[in-house]
């Protein structure tokens, strides 16, 4: 992969490898067509800092070129997933900024997430412990999220006197556990434990501490492994479908769906069918 000041970059249409590239800020490695993202601060609970942010942001835009990357899992080093913001990194920093600054950051934050959203691989988030603040967002912007029972999930913007709207929680929230739920979670800021949000469908499934690294792990190879470009296809419409009424979306899909009927991998699936074999798909 081309690299600009030490971050992946490709120009666009350009193709590209992620392999080689060597994270600063947290740990990333790709294996078997699968992006391992992991926050490594476990001293302080894997917190967010401005240069993670940044670092995030562009590692999830350029996902959109790395052709050797078919799914990721962002996971937390130790027993938690991220608590946040670095308090004293972040958030006192923030305290003395005017205006602008404090916009441009905001900003920063949330397009960590449209990053997210936008990279056409499916995002697995492995939730252990605490998963706080940006974290719960870093954890609502993925496409699928496995926890644990000791999983403490908390939106905590209004314990710090800001609003729950932070990073797309208010747009991202109700659409996964109902707008009732997010509301109460928003407002008062509270911890949702790993079986109340596998109830509230939060999370996709729980499982025990020590089985959750593998769990994320054999769901991320079981989607690389399938036919990527029909993921990515599904996983930018259902981003773009929210803003479509009915009839709208149906059409959409329409063309979506018979452009994935041009891939070589729907060919490749009809052959191994009439063979009656298993497909193997190449993501073209």
């Amino acid at each position: 992969m081309k690299y600009l000041h030490g971050q992946p970059h490709a120009l666009p249409g350009h193709r590209a490898a992620l392999a080689g590239y060597a994270a600063r800020h947290f740990l990333c490695a790709v294996e078997e067509g699968v992006a391992t993202v992991t926050l490594n601060r476990r001293e302080r609970k894997n917190p967010l800092t401005f240069e993670s942010y940044a670092e995030l942001r562009d590692l999830f835009r350029a996902l959109a070129h790395a052709d050797d990357v078919k799914a990721v899992v962002v996971a937390g080093a130790g027993d938690d997933f991220c608590s946040g913001g670095d308090v004293h990194e972040i958030i006192g920093p923030l305290t003395r900024l005017d205006m602008p600054g404090l916009l441009a950051f905001t900003r920063l934050t949330g397009d960590v997430v449209k990053a997210m959203r936008a990279c056409p691989q499916p995002v697995i988030a492995a939730v252990d412990g605490i998963c706080a603040g940006a974290g719960a967002m870093l954890a609502l912007a993925s496409d699928i999220r496995h926890g644990t029972e000791r999983s403490k999930t908390a939106f905590l913007f209004t314990r710090v006197g800001l609003a729950g709207c932070d990073m797309g929680a208010c747009a991202l929230l109700p659409r996964v556990i109902g707008q009732g739920r997010a509301a109460e979670l928003l407002y008062t800021g509270r911890s949702m434990s790993g079986l109340e949000g596998e109830r509230w469908g939060f999370f996709n499934a729980l499982h025990a501490p020590e089985a959750l690294p593998g769990a994320a792990q054999e769901l991320a190879r079981a989607l690389a492994r399938g036919p990527t470009f029909a993921h990515g296809m599904t996983k930018k419409m259902l981003q773009q479908e929210w803003n479509m009424g009915i009839d709208e979306a149906i059409e959409a899909e329409a063309q979506a769906q018979a452009i994935c009927m041009a891939t070589n991998d729907f060919h490749r699936a009809y052959h191994a069918f009439v063979a009656k074999q298993k497909p193997a798909f190449e993501g073209d």
